[in-house]
């Protein structure tokens, strides 16, 4: 004779169901990887209906810049190296994980590019923050009354010191983070 099945409590019920809404979340999101420049404009069509939300709404300009400034750091960290040049020379390790670091004299051999923040993730990242600033403009709440000229000039000398710094970076270290317009070998 079978025992009877034990009754799911509650609790149990629901984390299976979120966990089957996680495993086809994570099917879709897989799916989507090879697809980059659809994956990009849906989120560029994301932000652009974001910022019409914000300009016929007027308001929720602290949720726009919050998410500038959010993007703003997406961003950085796509630019950015894994292994930091700069770090490994000023601890002196140099001799520690010295596979793991961005070539820096004319001599050393290559060493791909290795971002701190994949592309896939800076794509996921982004296109969730967008969505969250946009259910955020429908709650008053985070409609806190702010003179928005002073977040656009302050988030624009922000972005400009950042990306100088950056830049500065990789010309000091000599990288570049972008794969058009170098070499390819082994394609025929």
């Amino acid at each position: 004779m079978d025992a009877p099945e034990p009754e799911q409590t509650p609790f149990e019920a629901v984390t299976a169901h979120t966990s089957k809404l996680a495993r086809q979340y994570q099917v879709y999101l897989d799916a989507s990887t090879p697809y980059t420049a659809y994956r990009w404009i849906g989120t560029a069509l994301l932000l652009v209906i974001f910022f019409l939300r914000i300009i016929f709404a007027q308001g929720w300009y602290i949720v726009a810049y919050t998410l500038g400034i959010y993007l703003l750091n997406l961003f950085l960290a796509f630019l950015q190296p894994k292994f930091d040049p700069s770090l490994t020379q000023d601890e002196g390790l140099e001799d520690g994980d010295a596979g793991s670091s961005l070539p820096t004299k004319q001599d050393d051999e290559f060493r791909p590019f290795i971002r701190r923040l994949p592309e896939f993730k800076f794509w996921h990242s982004a296109t969730r923050a967008v969505l969250i600033g946009f259910v955020c403009t429908w709650f008053e709440v985070f409609d806190i009354p702010v003179f928005w000229p002073v977040l656009v000039v302050y988030w624009l000398i922000l972005f400009f010191l950042t990306m100088r710094r950056q830049i500065q970076h990789m010309i000091k270290y000599r990288y570049v983070p972008f794969s058009f317009g170098k070499a390819r070998y082994g394609r025929s």
